[in-house]
């Protein structure tokens, strides 16, 4: 298939329908259903699901018992089976059948000329504005498993789970309205027992307020049973005898709004989305209680029963309808964005609280170069021991220029100690360097312009050095810089540098959230003015190890994304490698969709002038980096990081955590699946 084509990388194009109705007039209703049902597959759509007796409307009250309106309902349906015939979707209708002389409440899914089976209602509800067992029989009243329906023996019941066969992961069950209302939905055991995709055929009529409640209900039932769920009410042309009718359609995934319709409009609605299917499978994989309930109910999931059948999937070139967030660990929205910042301060807060307490020591002792790094430690100690009710001269703070330390980061680094009321303190690491290189005979040492990678990490290693010794000398803890993005890396100096502490409170933040962090606190002013000042030039400082000596000009000779790559894209790719282990064609086809154009979709308060975007040659050579220095080259320093609070979900290499991988693998399968990736 087609490497720009959603349905390549596992996922499936779903549809939610609200149809206009009259209220018992199945030929007209069929009619509309039938123009959702060709726009749903223009938009390449291979399931959709339509409202809870849609044929007929829900709102026929004892009109149900008619012969006539029951004789139409039929017809009805077998000229949608008649339709199907050249529909390349598959879909759910609503409606009343007459099974073994009595009435049920039934969802009749169908495709390509076959009825495959009809879900049952298993909860009518009898309360409230609704009476529904006056017209229909629960699904356990019903006493065969199959039915007689346009001339096809069907199964029947609410134990029916539709199984594609040539689509990975991919089967769904459906439910009606009142059955996700109770206290264990049959939708949770069917999700249980494999199905990934949940519908619901709901009526639902409108009250204030409860708009917001079916999206906590089909939110929470997503997230729990790790599935989508696709549920669509019903909406204009419904009875206004005694009720009213919003036509409220969503779509969510593990408790992600992919979709929502527009309530209250008199105009047919279609919503389409574009379910992540592998992204589902992963998480039950890797969700070990959720193997735990589906042993814990085997009983119950071994009564279902499977209805297996093909789809035609949609080929060629398809855009996709999904929205891909360019940063993962950043939201677009700002009022979620500065709750996520303030959740991460409180994490990173706590855990240094804690250490502090648990290891019975009042002091900090940390390096400050000036950087977006060691600036959001210092904050973050700042804060911690503000919370402790300690004097902020209790945090040691030592800036250590070396041979390549800017006037930039110097300046700023002072700047920062200054604005935060720390101890504040700099020490000059060239003289103890010079006599390292010296003791080991480093062509520097003689006068040489020798930059090799002995000449960097001989910095690092001085400054990790003092920073330990001066910690032992002022009983204190020595507080950690390096981030999650470094360390995905493995741009970090083993048992040096950013790679060692006492504790880290930043080894599970990523570099673009650091960025937020930070800016985060200068916004608000949370350190007063001077500090916010100093705070948003480091923001504009390009980001460098500052290991070896710059230009003439004073700028940087070493440019860290130039060598390892945008940290935007890296940090995207860190994400979907580590939480739900994607392949790179994979990674590669969600960054194309979210860096490709800086003109479309939504960006995190980022400057028109610092909006990039990025070519699928681009992504895919930066990928490339990221394949060999992750899967290759660096988990040997991920297995022995200092500890550090892990803030988001996924969010940790840390290998007492969600990361463990042996030291010496290999990255040649990585490299040969990357290697499948067009260039354009």
């Amino acid at each position: 298939m087609d490497f720009h084509n959603p349905y390549t990388h596992g996922f499936v194009r779903v549809a939610a329908g609200v149809p206009e109705v009259r209220v018992a007039d199945p030929v007209y209703n069929v009619a509309s259903t039938l123009k959702l049902l060709h726009q749903a597959e223009a938009a390449q759509a291979v399931l959709a699901v339509f409202p809870e007796m849609g044929l007929t409307g829900y709102s026929c009250d004892d009109l149900f018992f008619q012969g006539a309106l029951q004789a139409e309902v039929e017809a009805a349906l077998a000229r949608l089976l008649e339709a199907s015939v050249t529909l390349k979707p598959a879909f759910v209708v609503g409606a009343p059948l007459m099974i073994e002389g009595s009435l049920y409440n039934c969802g009749i899914v169908m495709h390509s000329g076959r009825i495959l089976g009809v879900a049952l209602k298993s909860y009518p509800p009898n309360h409230r504005e609704f009476y529904e067992l006056r017209q229909f029989a629960p699904a356990d009243a019903l006493l065969t498993d199959e039915l007689t329906l346009c001339g096809q023996r069907v199964p029947v019941g609410a134990d029916l789970i539709f199984e594609v066969e040539n689509v990975a992961g991919f089967s769904f069950y459906a439910e009606i309205c009142e059955d996700v209302w109770v206290a264990v939905p049959p939708s949770s055991y069917a999700a249980l027992a494999g199905a990934s995709v949940l519908l619901n055929l709901s009526a639902s009529n409108i009250t204030v307020g409860k708009d917001e409640y079916r999206h906590a209900l089909t939110a929470n039932q997503s997230a729990r049973t790790l599935s989508a769920y696709v549920y669509t009410a019903a909406g204009p042309g419904e009875s206004t005898t005694d009720l009213a009718w919003d036509g409220q359609a969503l779509i969510y995934e593990n408790g992600t709004l992919l979709a929502e319709s527009q309530r209250f409009d008199w105009q047919p609605q279609l919503i389409t989305a574009d379910i992540d299917l592998e992204r589902l499978n992963q998480e039950r994989s890797r969700t070990g209680s959720f193997a735990a309930t589906r042993r814990s109910h085997r009983a119950q999931l071994e009564t279902f029963r499977r209805v297996g059948f093909r789809l035609e999937m949609p080929q060629g070139p398809i855009e996709t309808v999904r929205a891909i967030q360019r940063f993962p660990y950043v939201p677009s929205d700002s009022s979620q964005r500065e709750r996520r910042c303030h959740e991460v301060y409180s994490i990173q807060v706590q855990g240094l609280a804690k250490r502090l307490k648990a290891s019975g020591f009042s002091k900090l002792v940390i390096g400050v170069s000036g950087g977006l790094d060691s600036t959001q430690a210092l904050i973050v100690a700042a804060r911690t021991i503000d919370e402790l009710g300690l004097p902020r001269a209790n945090i040691k703070a030592y800036t250590m220029p070396g041979y390549a330390t800017s006037a930039r980061t110097y300046a700023n680094a002072l700047c920062l100690m200054r604005a935060l009321e720390v101890d504040a303190h700099e020490i000059d690491i060239r003289p103890s360097c010079q006599q390292m290189m010296q003791d080991i005979g480093h062509p520097f040492a003689e006068g040489q312009n020798h930059y090799d990678v002995t000449f960097e990490n001989v910095q690092a290693g001085e400054r990790t050095s003092h920073l330990f010794r001066l910690a032992n000398q002022l009983g204190a803890l020595v507080v950690g810089t390096g981030d999650l993005s470094e360390l995905a890396l493995g741009w970090c100096t083993y048992g040096v540098g950013d790679h060692m502490s006492h504790y880290n409170v930043n080894a599970s933040v990523p570099k673009t959230l650091i960025q937020y962090l930070i800016r985060f606190v200068a916004d608000q002013g949370l350190f007063g003015h001077d500090a916010s000042v100093c705070l948003n030039d480091i923001l504009d400082t390009e980001i460098s190890p500052e290991l070896v000596p710059g230009d003439a000009g004073g700028g940087p000779h070493q440019k860290t994304e130039d060598v390892i790559g945008p940290y935007e894209l890296q940090d995207f790719n860190t994400y979907y490698a580590t939480r739900f282990g994607f392949k790179p064609s994979k990674i590669a086809y969600l960054a194309l969709n979210a860096w490709r154009d800086a003109s479309q979709g939504a960006w995190p308060d980022v400057p028109l002038d610092k909006r990039h975007q990025y070519s699928l040659a681009e992504i895919k050579a930066w990928l490339a980096v990221f394949v060999r220095r992750f899967y290759g080259a660096s988990q040997y320093k991920r297995s022995c990081i200092p500890n550090g609070p892990k803030v988001g979900s996924g969010g940790s290499l840390s290998p007492r955590g969600d990361w463990r991988a042996p030291s010496d693998a290999e990255s040649a399968v990585w490299l040969r699946e990357l290697a499948t990736i067009p260039e354009d």
